[in-house]
């Protein structure tokens, strides 16, 4: 018996399989939030490493609530600053199902404001 998938599940496919195709040989930048906290990570799919990843988890972060704007747009300069020392520049962004908007984009837009090119 097939598994049924949810919207959100056939988005996130949707999603990841437009970003392999035009990705070339460029790192991933997946996003995940929850309803507390957003976590991105700097994946190197043709080695399956991380590369850098940031969150509102981490010791700096954790005063503040991880479940709103101000919080992603923390992260999104992190992770910014974590691309910039693992020498990477050009990245393709996985939203990961997650509409842009709010959150999400709040992150896109402070990651290239620190200098990620997607």
């Amino acid at each position: 018996m097939a598994l049924k998938r949810t919207s959100f599940d056939k988005r996130r496919q949707r999603v990841r399989t437009a970003i392999r195709k035009r990705a070339g040989d460029r790192k991933r930048l997946s996003i995940h939030r929850s309803g507390r906290h957003i976590y991105v990570q700097l994946i190197d799919d043709a080695a399956g490493v991380t590369l850098a990843s940031a969150s509102t988890l981490e010791k700096d972060a954790r005063g503040t609530s991880g479940a709103n704007v101000a919080a992603a747009a923390e992260v999104g300069k992190r992770i910014a600053e974590a691309a910039k020392a693992a020498g990477v520049t050009r990245v393709v962004f996985d939203r990961g199902g997650f509409l842009f908007h709010g959150r999400v984009k709040a992150l896109a837009d402070a990651a290239r404001e620190g200098g990620l090119e997607f």
